[in-house]
Parts: structure tokens; sequence; C-alpha cells
């Protein structure tokens, strides 16, 4: 009782697809476990600013496909795919194996949960109250078409002496319920008083009986760019 579970893994395979799609037999599965925390750390230290939320892998023979949720495209692509092409070469030394990397566009980066929260950590490293931005942020999602978002941020909030919790909910967030479209993100601002943490929950509605996705493929909400 009381105890906290991750909202997405706790649809894995019911109504969220795997974030990594591979077999591998049990001599293998370690390494290539950790070949893909190596590349989701090149990732998420090398290209931070693409907005990236989502990063899933792919595994045939020894070719690795790489598909990239991000709301930047242009960034990450280059002019005439320069960028893309760098970056691929960077995985494939990584890892020493062939990799593909399939671009999908995230329209609406107000309803992806890890944007957002970046989006509120990046209001208060400038100092931003602290009020100020999870109003806002909740507010930008629910127009976008959000049936519920919680906010919630932890630390030295506005620079004071003991730290403390500051939340904003607005709508139903059924964390609960496995039907529920409940995307899940974190953030951490590191500001001069300390470690700000920013947890958000967006609730986008919710799947009938035969609209689950049973973690075999995952569900492509927009169309793809393969390099």
């Amino acid at each position: 009782m009381g105890q906290k579970t991750h909202p997405v893994g706790f649809r894995i395979a019911i109504t969220e697809p795997w974030r990594s799609r591979w077999y591998a037999t049990k001599k293998d599965f370690r390494h290539l476990l950790a070949e893909d925390q190596k590349i989701r750390k090149f990732i998420r230290d090398n290209w931070a600013y693409a907005a990236i939320p989502k990063v899933e892998i792919e595994r045939a023979g020894d070719v690795i496909t790489v598909y990239l949720h991000t709301a930047r495209p242009g960034i990450l692509i280059g002019k005439k795919g320069a960028k893309v092409d760098k970056f691929r070469e960077d995985i494939e030394k990584l890892t020493g194996k062939a990799v593909r990397m399939k671009i999908i566009e995230i329209h609406r980066p107000e309803l992806e949960a890890t944007l957002v929260a970046e989006s509120v950590a990046e209001q208060l490293l400038k100092r931003v109250n602290f009020r100020r931005a999870l109003k806002k942020a909740v507010d930008t999602s629910v127009a976008a078409g959000a049936k519920g978002i919680k906010v919630v941020v932890a630390g030295r909030l506005g620079g004071a002496e003991m730290s403390r919790v500051g939340e904003v909910q607005r709508g139903r967030v059924p964390t609960t319920t496995l039907r529920a479209q409940v995307d899940y993100g974190t953030a951490l601002a590191k500001t001069n008083y300390g470690v700000i943490g920013v947890k958000v929950w967006i609730f986008k509605g919710e799947l009938g009986p035969d609209e689950t996705t049973c973690g075999l493929l995952p569900v492509r909400t927009a169309p793809e760019k393969a390099f």
C-alpha cells in the first residue's frame, strides 16, 4: 500500500508497446540490454536540445533500428540530412553494428509529459515563479486536448531555505486504470540553490477493448523519415 509504480511500465504489453523490441539468448541478453542503455544515454547527453521524449530500439540480426520521436525534426536532420548522418555514424561507432535511424515527428509536444517536464525545468532555471510555471504548463496542455494533467515539483522552490513540494492538477488522471492513456515524464532543474525535480502525468483519454497494442507493434501517429 502506498507504493508508486511507473505509469508507462505498468501498462507495458497491455496498452503500451515495449521500448526495446528484440530477442536474445540468456547469454547475450545482458550485453544487448547494456548496449541499449548506452544508445539511450548517448542520445540523452548529446541531443537533449532536439526535444526527444521517446527512443525505441528494434534489432534484426546485426542491424539496429532506432526510432526517434522528436518535436524538432529539422534540428535533428540538419541541412540535407547531414546531422542525422553524423548521428547515425556516431551510434555505429558506439555499438560496432549497422544502424538505421527513423525520425517520427511529434505534432503536439504539449501532450508529451517529458517535454512538458523539461519546459517547466527550463523555466525554473530562468527563475520564473514556480506557481506561474506550473499554471502555464497545465493551461497549455489542457488547451492542446489533454483530459487531465498533474505537475509536481519538489526542492528548494524559489530559493527557500527548506525544500517543499508544489503541485497543480487539472482534470482527472486515472493512474490505476489500464485502459487510460497516461503519459509520464520527469526532468531536473539544477539551480544555484539545489536540484529541483519535476514530474508530469498527462491523461489523454481511454482506449477501447480492441485498441490495445499488446506490446507487439508501436502505435504510429506520424509518418516516419528513414535514414
